[in-house]
């Protein structure tokens, strides 16, 4: 077994265990669906790794939709399950009733901002890497001294591999935080 595939293992079974944490049971299909998730955003992520293709993540209309669709579908099925559960946390219990008012719109605020935080963590860090992949490739092109091409060779196989964990660890931060979000899922 190669150590991409370990590594591979190692995070799904993460990812199950946080689900083993959630006391949700209306919610037993979400381990399906966070997996599929973390696939199909991994496997867009190791897209954009090959030459001449388009990294659909590092798009801001893709991954933004996909943020906000699966953010729209936690809010609503939890006002569907449970409405006075969802409205109930936007209020900490024990909290003086002065400053209820105050707590509840930031409790509001960090609720709408959840799949534009989403959105920005996976854009801003695939583009970052392609766009470093593609001056790192843009100097070695343009190199004429043979001992410059080799050094930046070496750079662009070390970083095209970091590249490819910043893959996985984006594909896996996305459905931690979706997961975490669920979590809260009344």
């Amino acid at each position: 077994m190669s150590s991409s595939s370990t590594m591979f293992m190692m995070m799904l079974k993460q990812v199950k265990l946080n689900f083993k944490n959630n006391k949700n049971k209306k919610l037993n299909i979400s381990l399906l669906i966070i997996s599929s998730i973390f696939m199909l955003i991994l496997f867009n992520n190791f897209m954009g790794m090959l030459p001449f293709v388009f990294s659909t993540t590092s798009s801001l209309w893709v991954s933004g939709s996909l943020s906000i669709l699966l953010w729209s579908m936690l809010i609503i099925s939890g006002l569907f399950f449970s409405l006075r559960k969802s409205l109930a946390h936007l209020a900490p219990t024990g909290s003086p009733l002065i400053l209820l008012p105050l707590l509840i719109l930031i409790e509001t605020v960090s609720i709408l901002i959840r799949p534009l935080t989403l959105t920005v963590r996976l854009v801003a860090n695939i583009s970052a890497g392609h766009i470093i992949l593609t001056l790192i490739s843009t100097v070695l092109s343009s190199s004429l001294n043979m001992m410059y091409f080799m050094l930046t060779i070496i750079i662009m196989f070390f970083y095209s591999l970091f590249e490819f964990f910043v893959c996985f660890i984006q594909a896996y931060i996305f459905t931690l935080l979706l997961s975490l979000y669920l979590q809260e899922h009344p």
